[in-house]
């Protein structure tokens, strides 16, 4: 198991853009060793994807080029080869076939207009001489491995206890296999194409597969079973995984080594034990700190800059310093709540009384017959109650397709109910005029969960920003307006300088900075915060997090805060609602929820939460050497 599968040698590589050149990756080396799981973590902008695609010889060039470095790849019995040296035409022989890629966006990577099935075979047609059917029956195949399907057994056991003949069970399981292949990526969730994209990426049993931020954005719940998915296959094949992700919590339920990346450069590697138990480098300190524990109550997230400085000398080169010890202790020290603190404002929430209070909510998609009249309704919500005290975060967790998002938005009358009430300081907001409705939308924003489709891409962000106070007539004047826009843009840390760029010029964390500043444009009193971190790197995430706690205390904010991640959660929340099915499973405070939880369902969501401590490390380890 020691000897390497792939070898990466002084690697560098480049990209030009206007006149001037970015190195992406700068002159770094690794190894994989057969049956390992290498993990590269890091932030945005780090190298780690550029670094996957100069391995899969997808660097796209122009604009991209590999400037120097060695890529040697160990097949089996036979003589290693330097990827980095074969013409295209070979490379495409070794990529998806010995060495493969799990992309980052299943989405994007899959083609729209294809069925899953289709693709599929085409990628194992690509490197195996077989016909049509047996590609398809090969699709099929990984498809159940991946578990999209039972495997033939169970399906022939589940589907004989129904009483049915062997030639209606042969006939019932072969349906099955094709409706799967048949279907295109919109008709799947987002965890059942990332099983695709599995699927295609081991259809041709490579020797090293690399994931690729393989569950960014997915619920906790579907993110774990994806992590057990790749540990299996890759247990069961004896591939070697490189597993690509900016939160090293995950890096520690998968990973046997870790790469740490900041611009392009390695700063720190070692077993997945040295990196948590005793890290070397400010910035890994940084990221393994920024991430919210849920068994800790924090006033605020520790960040990668509480922990190091970061200057170019005048060569161009990275330096970066630690912050001095007694600055990180500080931080530490003063970083926790006990529970009498939070127990007290819990208190003082509850004198304030509710600022909001929903009554027996009930929201229905309507699914229509041939002739459209309408057959019967699916409830996303189905009789929901709670109120919300005023200077509250009110917590709101469940996996998608659970109600959150549409709970949310029929607080802001954005959708219509088939039933309930909805008070905000007393009004029921579904029984007001357009005029009076327009009036109070003054008092309720929402921060959406994507920053790209926010924001309109022709219009500069201080133009998005002004855009309410215009519509409501609040600052009439261009002066003040812009003056407007400018102090709320520095106190969502951007600079004013800014105030004329366009949304494609700021990174996620910048443009969610830009949403947020332009829900607080009219003084809001309640701000509905909608998944607003879930696509953000921890430390960005963790940036982010911090402002909207700052944020709240200086403009006396009320939030509902929905999110699929209970760790997140837990820290924004006061007290907490979970969601199933478009019903209430229990609702309590963070610490109660979190410590004594009450329904399964909640008890599972805790338990998917990736918490990356030293325990949880030593645990998986024994299992690893119980196994081996």
């Amino acid at each position: 198991m020691s000897e390497p599968v792939l070898d990466v040698r002084n690697l560098k590589v480049q990209f030009r853009s206007d006149n001037q050149i970015i190195t992406a990756v700068d002159d770094i080396s690794f190894q994989v060793n057969r049956g390992q799981t290498l993990g590269i973590v890091g932030e945005s902008g780090s190298g780690k994807s550029v670094t996957s695609l100069a391995v899969m010889g997808l660097v796209p060039d122009p604009p991209g080029k590999i400037t120097s470095g060695e890529i040697w790849f160990y097949p089996d019995e036979t003589e290693p080869i330097d990827l980095r040296s074969l013409p295209a035409s070979q490379m495409q022989q070794y990529r998806g076939g010995q060495v493969s890629m799990i992309f980052q966006e299943p989405m994007s990577s899959l083609n729209p207009v294809y069925t899953c099935g289709f693709q599929l075979t085409e990628a194992i047609r690509q490197h195996q001489n077989i016909s049509k059917n047996a590609a398809r029956a090969q699709a099929a195949a990984r498809l159940q491995e991946v578990k999209l399907l039972p495997d033939d057994d169970a399906l022939r056991q589940m589907l004989a206890e129904q009483g049915l003949s062997d030639r209606q069970i042969s006939q019932e399981t072969d349906r099955r296999k094709q409706t799967l292949l048949n279907r295109y990526p919109h008709e799947l969730s987002g965890g059942q194409l990332q099983r695709v994209m599995i699927a295609m990426a081991i259809a041709c049993n490579p020797s090293v597969l690399i994931a690729d931020e393989p569950t960014t954005a997915l619920d906790v719940t579907v993110q774990a079973t994806i992590v057990d998915l790749l540990r299996e296959l890759r247990d069961r094949r004896g591939m070697s995984l490189i597993f690509i992700t900016h939160d090293l919590g995950l890096i520690a339920e998968i990973a046997d080594r870790v790469v740490v990346m900041y611009q392009g450069k390695i700063l720190e590697s070692g077993s997945v034990w040295e990196i948590f138990s005793n890290p070397q480098h400010p910035y890994t300190k940084g990221l393994l700190a920024c991430r919210p524990q849920p068994d800790q109550r924090l006033r605020s997230l520790p960040t990668v800059s509480d922990f190091m400085e970061v200057e170019r000398s005048e060569t161009g080169e990275l330096e970066i310093r630690s912050k001095p010890l007694e600055v990180t202790e500080a931080l530490r020290q003063n970083a926790c709540m006990d529970e009498g603190e939070m127990g007290d404002r819990l208190a003082r929430l509850e004198k304030e009384g509710p600022l909001l209070a929903v009554q027996d909510l009930r929201v229905g998609y309507p699914i229509r017959g041939i002739f459209g009249q309408t057959q019967r309704y699916v409830m996303a919500v189905n009789g929901v109650s709670f109120e919300v005290y005023r200077g509250e975060t009110f917590g709101l967790v469940g996996e998608s397709g659970c109600g959150k998002t549409t709970l949310g938005r029929a607080l802001l009358r954005l959708i219509k109910p088939m039933q309930g009430r909805v008070l905000f300081e007393g009004q029921n907001i579904y029984a007001l005029s357009r005029k009076q409705l327009r009036q109070l939308r003054r008092n309720m924003q929402i921060i959406f969960q994507d920053p790209f489709s926010s924001l309109d891409p022709r219009i500069s962000i201080g133009e998005a920003i002004a855009e309410p106070l215009k519509i409501h007539g609040v600052v009439k004047s261009r002066r003040n307006q812009r003056e407007r826009v400018a102090y709320l843009l520095e106190r969502v840390g951007l600079s004013p300088d800014c105030i004329n760029r366009f949304p494609h010029e700021f990174s996620g964390g910048q443009r969610q900075r830009v949403c947020i500043a332009r829900a607080l444009a009219l003084n809001p009193k309640f701000i509905i915060c909608d998944e607003s971190v879930s696509a953000l790197d921890v430390s960005v995430q963790a940036q982010v997090l911090n402002l909207l706690k700052e944020l709240q205390a200086e403009f006396d904010l009320t939030y509902i805060f929905i999110s699929h991640d209970l760790a997140v959660v837990k820290f924004m929340s006061d007290r907490i609602l979970v969601m199933n099915q478009g019903k209430i499973e229990e609702i309590g405070s963070a610490e109660q929820i979190y410590r004594q939880p009450q329904q399964p369902y909640t008890q599972k969501l805790i338990a998917s939460i990736p918490l990356g401590n030293l325990d949880r490390i030593r645990e998986i380890q024994s299992g690893r050497s119980l196994v081996s």
